[in-house]
Parts: C-alpha cells; structure tokens; sequence
C-alpha cells in the first residue's frame, strides 16, 4: 500500500521528522487512471475503452457531442424520438467510422427511461462511464400565459427526465469506478432571459442537481458538471433568430459578438469527460461568448 511521506529537514542534519499523509479516500479512482495509463491503453486526452451515453443526440448539440465522444474514441449510445432521424444518423456515423448505437425514447416518459436504461445497461455489460443529460424544451411565453400542461410538459422533459436517468444510471455509473455525469444547462439559468421563466428554473434546477451530485456521488467517484450555453447554431433557435431586430441585439449583448457553434459546446463536454478533468467536478461553464458576465460594455465611447 502506497502511501506519501513528507519529510523535513531541520537545522541539525542527523534529525529528520516524518508526517505520514493518509492514503485519499478515492484512492481506487486516480489508481484506475494511472494503471490504464502505465498499461498503454489510454492517456489523459483519450476516451478510449469508455462508453457513454447521449440523450438526444441526433440534433444540434447532442449531434455534436456524440460525434465529439466518438472523436476522442467513446463508445456511444444515443436516443432519439424520430426514428427516421434517428435511422440516418447510425448511418452516417457508421459510414466516419465512429460506433454508435441507438433506440427510440421520449425521456418525457418514465416507461421510455427506465427501457433505454435497460437496453444500455445490457449493451455495455452492466457499466457506465459517461451519462450527457442534454435533451431540453422551451416555451416562450410570458409567466402567468402558462397552463398547466405546458408546465408538467416542459418540467418533464427538462427536469424530471434528468432527475429519473440519473437515479437509473447511477448503479451503472459507480459499477464503471470512474463515472462522468454532464448537464446541458442554459445560461437562463444564471440570468433573467424574455419570455423564458420556466425554462431558467429548469436549468435552475439542473445547475443546483449538479452540484448535489457532485457532492453526494463524489464517494463513488462520480463526477458531476454542467455546461450553459447562450444562443448556439441549431434548430431549436432558428424560429427566434430569423428576427433580423433581435438577432442583433443577442450579437450587441455578446461580447464574442457573434452565435457560438454545436462544436463549441461539444469540446467542453469532451473534456468534462476525460481523465485529464479528473479533478473537476460541481461546475457549472457558461459557453456564451461572454454574454452572461456582460453588465454595461458599450460598443461605442
């Protein structure tokens, strides 16, 4: 058993005291990186030999995630609700080479969560290295307009389904001995955005969801981020950005002054997962080009 030893020289040369450090607690976490890497088999910027799992992958975001995890050589499995979507993106990431699996769920449904969690528990043999959270919805409109069904909708799709895979995925996460959890939030979740109350205190409670994780799994060597995109590149987004008015005004508030990219986001996500974060866990990033810590920056003097 390895343990470190700190030891101090004082003045007189033939005295030495010696204070031994105790062995961390998830010792059995940094070994499992530190004996893949002494075997060759991985590096701190590899996901070789790691599987993950992407909720709504076949769109936007997701889409980039999965292809970014395959990139850095994850073994993915992603859900969709369109099959033919679906059918036409295992087609094309067959055709770059990358492995991907998928099957059909609304992660609005219990029933479709705990039957994708039974078909990835079975694909990758009982463990989890890597669960993205990222399916979300919106509404836009003014907070007293909301019905209840609109309400229950948007709450199950963002939170609920979130809360649930998670609870599901958690034996499989710490069966792996080194599990990564990632949360697509929003920066509405960090500031007041028009006409997107209930879609902030979704993410709201994603952020908060994220750093319990991060604490209570954390024995289990169980990491826990998120990463809170402004206004990115994807269809979910076109309708609001055709306004030519407001477009400019979202470049005007952005100090990058421009939309980011799917691949932007992606590229935090990848490396959220990888060993080279190991010592990251409870954060939240914004990827917003500057938007959410904007106060009063004119372009003009």
């Amino acid at each position: 058993m390895w343990e470190s030893v700190l030891v101090l020289q004082v003045p007189s040369p033939s005295v030495k005291f010696k204070f031994q450090i105790p062995k961390p607690r998830n010792w059995s976490w940094m070994n499992k990186y530190s004996s893949i890497r002494c075997a060759g088999k991985v590096n701190r910027w590899s996901l070789d030999g790691m599987n993950a799992l992407v909720t709504g992958g076949t769109r936007g975001i997701g889409h980039a995630i999965v292809e970014e995890l395959c990139g850095l050589g994850a073994t993915v499995h992603t859900c969709a609700r369109n099959e033919d979507e679906l059918e036409i993106c295992l087609r094309s990431w067959k055709d770059e080479g990358f492995t991907v699996s998928g099957s059909l769920c609304d992660v609005s449904s219990q029933v479709d969560r705990q039957k994708l969690m039974e078909v990835v528990s079975s694909t990758f043999n009982g463990k989890l290295d890597i669960l993205i959270n990222n399916v979300g919805t919106n509404i836009r409109k003014a907070m007293v307009d909301f019905t209840a069904e609109e309400f229950s909708s948007v709450m199950a799709t963002n939170f609920e389904s979130v809360f649930h895979l998670c609870q599901l995925a958690y034996p499989l996460l710490k069966a792996s001995g080194a599990g990564s959890v990632v949360f697509t939030s929003s920066v509405s979740g960090f500031v007041s955005l028009k006409s997107m109350s209930l879609q902030g205190a979704t993410k709201g409670a994603i952020n908060q969801l994220t750093k319990y994780l991060a604490c209570e799994w954390a024995k289990d060597n169980i990491r826990s981020n998120a990463v809170a995109p402004w206004y990115i590149k994807t269809s979910m987004v076109e309708q609001v950005l055709s306004n030519k008015e407001y477009l400019q005004e979202v470049y005007d508030r952005t100090p990058l002054g421009r939309l980011g990219e799917p691949s932007e986001v992606s590229s935090l996500v990848g490396f959220l997962c990888l060993p080279a974060s190991s010592y990251i866990t409870g954060q939240i990033i914004c990827v917003d080009g500057g938007m959410s810590v904007n106060g009063f920056y004119p372009h003009h003097d």
